[in-house]
């Protein structure tokens, strides 16, 4: 029977990173500063580059306080007061969705006035979800265990994917964006 407290995480660089640092990161990501992470190898494999790394570890979650987001109006608040380095949750890994890669203009276009919070919630609703996790606490990188690195050389397929991918949520994106005029 395998331990249910190890889950397997991935984690795309340029580098091996046998012992990650919480501190290194940008203190207004998703989740706040911390080292991400991914359940989803192949989500990781698609933010390689040529000849990066993807980490291996496992995370020995016994003991963790883990604060656990899906998408909702809460997790959307929360990564929006974290793009202004805010952070309001004390948790030693912190999962969720992975926001889209328009928040930053959905939250202008919040600030600007021209979507209610609801409608740009909406927007970060659409298109495929993967999940990150964030490791928050020097405790939970004490239970990060580096596992392997695997090298990424040909990444020309996986961004061709990409495109397809960013084209259909580019088209509903459109639609959605539509449908408040």
């Amino acid at each position: 029977m395998k331990d249910e407290t190890i889950i397997k995480l991935y984690h795309s660089s340029k580098l091996i990173i046998q012992n990650p640092d919480i501190y290194y990161g940008r203190k207004n990501a998703d989740f706040g500063q911390g080292f991400y992470l991914s359940p989803d190898k192949d989500f990781v494999v698609r933010w390689a580059t040529a000849n990066s790394y993807i980490n291996v570890y496992e995370l020995d979650t016994d003991g963790l306080d883990i604060h656990k987001f899906i998408r909702s109006k809460e997790w959307f608040e929360y990564i929006f007061e974290n793009r202004r380095t805010h952070d309001s949750i004390n948790a030693d890994v912190i999962v969720g969705p992975i926001a889209n890669d328009i928040i930053f203009d959905t939250m202008g276009i919040i600030s600007s006035g021209f979507l209610t919070a609801e409608q740009s919630l909406e927007l970060l609703m659409i298109g495929p979800q993967y999940t990150q996790i964030a490791i928050k606490s020097e405790k939970a990188v004490a239970q990060l265990k580096w596992i392997l690195a695997e090298q990424i050389t040909d990444i020309a397929d996986i961004k061709s994917q990409l495109k397809l991918e960013e084209e259909v949520y580019q088209n509903e994106f459109a639609k959605i964006m539509n449908s408040f005029e």
